[in-house]
């Protein structure tokens, strides 16, 4: 679409989704398809048999090289990307010029300058953004940050997100070459931070330190005066991974409830895009506070190199 004609999507948005990997696969298309306002029109991919195959299952069109792409431009009214995040930027850059409303993966790019790009393409086209950091739009434990914001007075809190994506004999699907490159620092660090900074407030100061296997460690200090300590691992022992959040405060201790499948929080944030888009009115975790989080993850990566 030409930025002139920046949709305001209606009962039946048309979504194209950038991307082929196993998130593409087991969560974007199924909750783009499965949305009751919108309509997935086709699948760009860098590989023409990943994009054909993803495309068949969902009976769309598969697309795949730069006339792809400006095709999909041309067509939708919003992109879903799926991309590693240095992919993922310039093109979120090239659909916000398109007029096409941005459904983005954490961490929005893992460069300042790439961040700014994309949020500085998103406000010049006057196009919306949500960035997809699961546990602000799961269901179970969007509620419970809401709430844990709202009651306050915390002093301290915790967060250990550890898997074994890189252990010694690991074939998980998701290790894949960005997550290899980038660590957990990238990978896991911005669904960390999507919790914690809305409860305890924007980062005001960070120390990082490197663990075993690519571990990083981090303390940080929140506008509210209280701190926070993050593990991020993407190398630890098979027995020995999990995610651990914790609230400390006057309320006592409070921790998030199970978050569920992947697919109900894509949906709930494809449904906040489309209600950004309709009203005007940016969505908290947009690309503005996913460059924030690059920010804050830069430099902690600054610090451990």
């Amino acid at each position: 679409m030409s930025p002139d004609d920046s949709p305001t999507p209606t009962a039946r948005t048309k979504v194209a989704l950038l991307g082929t990997g196993p998130w593409a696969r087991s969560a974007h298309a199924p909750a783009v398809a499965a949305h009751p306002g919108a309509e997935l029109i086709g699948v760009w991919g860098r590989r023409a048999g990943a994009a054909a195959e993803l495309a068949e299952a969902y009976g769309v069109p598969a697309r795949t090289g730069e006339d792809g792409l400006a095709e999909l431009f041309a067509e939708a009214d919003a992109v879903a990307l799926a991309l590693p995040p240095d992919v993922q930027a310039p093109l979120a850059v090239r659909a916000a010029e398109a007029g096409c409303h941005l459904l983005l993966d954490k961490p929005v790019a893992t460069t300042m300058a790439g961040a700014r790009e994309v949020v500085a393409a998103a406000e010049a086209a006057r196009v919306a953004s949500v960035v997809l950091c699961t546990l602000r739009f799961a269901p179970p434990t969007a509620g419970w940050i809401a709430e844990q914001a709202a009651r306050g007075d915390w002093f301290t809190a915790r967060a250990q997100w550890i898997a074994p994506l890189f252990a010694p004999g690991s074939t998980h699907e998701y290790a894949s070459p960005w997550r290899a490159e980038k660590g957990a620092l990238w990978d896991v660090g911005p669904h960390a931070l999507s919790v914690l900074i809305p409860v305890l407030g924007d980062v005001t100061a960070v120390t990082a330190a490197p663990g075993p296997r690519g571990t990083a460690h981090l303390v940080l200090r929140h506008t509210s005066g209280a701190s926070s300590t993050v593990t991020l691992g993407l190398g630890a022992p098979p027995a020995a991974g999990g995610v651990e959040i914790a609230l400390y405060g006057d309320h006592g201790t409070a921790e998030p409830p199970r978050w569920g499948e992947s697919v109900r929080a894509y949906g709930a944030a494809l449904g906040a895009l489309l209600e950004a888009a309709r009203t005007g009115r940016p969505h908290p975790c947009d690309a503005r506070f996913g460059a924030r989080l690059t920010e804050i993850l830069a430099e902690a990566e600054a610090q451990l190199a």
